[in-house]
């Protein structure tokens, strides 16, 4: 596996130009060959040795297929694709599940067929929603990482934590433009309005908290320093930030809420254009297997979205019978259509409604 840089087409067309004919055609028949073996997978910009140690690695050794990485933030990954116009130089896109409905909703993405991808039909029913055009490999669950010499798991369990005046300033909230963000909104809404898309009531809650709390966080950094130097005792954030806490031995945990259970997923998508859809299919398929979601979940901590994968210590730790069956455990997937239609008009409110406070 190599990390590439993607260039323009526009630079690789205007160098072609000046390679003779007699060259082109003589390459051709080779390029060709090497493109078909040449799989290139479009992910996050962190975690990539981790990504490649637990499935790259493994996959090319298995398949024969060699992965050239495509790294970036899941907005400017995703831009990308919209200006390729059908060439996007990505076989394999790996994006939070906002984005990959976004995607969709742009027309930049292509579906994943059951016929192409038998793992399929060995994932949890969350992992194959028909919402998305591509299966969840891995999910984040919202709750609440807290200081466990100054919390019992019950209180913090409580969303009115964040409001307790006794907390004061000793609390943080996400941003909604982290993952937790849109998660937490979701989940106050559903506890304290009519449901988890009543953002009127969630930011009338949020706003009245806002003022007793110290930060409005837009990083795992920041909130993890926070806790870490006992600046807070209390945040609500997704399970993953727990795990190196906990493995370091710090006094701090996570726990679901109590009520307003919400998770997000990370998806396998195909965008439109691919130029090895085959490789594509077969990539993903290994990814959904139980043995690298195992070695996924070891590796990298992603909770597998195969029920015959083995979920590591750390992870049942952190979240309980929810790191193996988030829905039996209570915890639901948003829908994206309400999210993708009204995003920018709720990032705004939120910046008047509640972090201004």
């Amino acid at each position: 596996m190599r990390t590439i840089q993607r260039r323009h087409r526009a630079i690789a067309a205007a160098v072609s130009t000046l390679i003779t004919a007699t060259l082109a055609g003589c390459s051709a028949g080779a390029d060709s060959a090497a493109d078909k073996n040449t799989l290139v997978v479009s992910t996050f910009p962190f975690g990539s040795e981790e990504l490649q140690k637990a499935i790259i690695e493994p996959f090319e050794k298995e398949t024969g297929y060699k992965v050239e990485l495509d790294t970036g933030s899941n907005a400017d990954r995703l831009t990308r694709l919209e200006l390729a116009n059908g060439d996007p130089g990505v076989d394999v896109m790996l994006i939070s599940d906002y984005y990959a409905a976004l995607g969709q909703s742009k027309d930049v993405f292509q579906p994943v067929k059951a016929e192409d991808v038998p793992n399929l039909g060995k994932l949890r029913d969350f992992a194959i929603d028909d919402k998305y055009e591509g299966p969840a490999y891995t999910y984040q669950l919202n709750g609440t990482l807290y200081r466990t010499d100054k919390l019992d798991a019950k209180t913090a369990a409580d969303w009115s934590v964040f409001g307790d005046k006794k907390y004061s300033k000793k609390t943080a909230l996400p941003d909604i433009s982290v993952t937790a963000g849109q998660l937490t909104v979701s989940g106050i809404g559903d506890v304290y309005g009519s449901g988890p898309f009543d953002i009127d009531k969630a930011y009338d809650t949020l706003g009245s908290w806002a003022p007793g709390t110290l930060q409005f966080y837009t990083s795992s950094t920041e909130v993890t320093n926070l806790l870490s130097q006992g600046e807070i005792v209390a945040a609500p954030a997704i399970s993953a930030f727990a795990t190196g806490l906990i493995k370091s031995g710090e006094p701090v945990s996570w726990v679901a809420p109590s009520k307003g259970k919400y998770m997000a997923t990370n998806r396998m998508m195909i965008p439109k254009g691919a130029q090895n859809p085959k490789a594509a299919n077969a990539f993903i398929d290994y990814y959904l297997s139980a043995e690298a979601q195992t070695r996924a979940a070891d590796v990298i901590g992603d909770m597998p979205v195969n029920p015959d994968a083995e979920v590591p210590a750390v992870l049942g730790k952190v979240a309980g019978k929810a790191a193996s069956d988030p829905v039996a455990a209570g915890f639901s997937t948003l829908d994206p259509g309400p999210i993708v239609a009204n995003r920018d008009d709720w990032v705004d409110r939120f910046a008047r409604e509640v972090s201004s406070k």
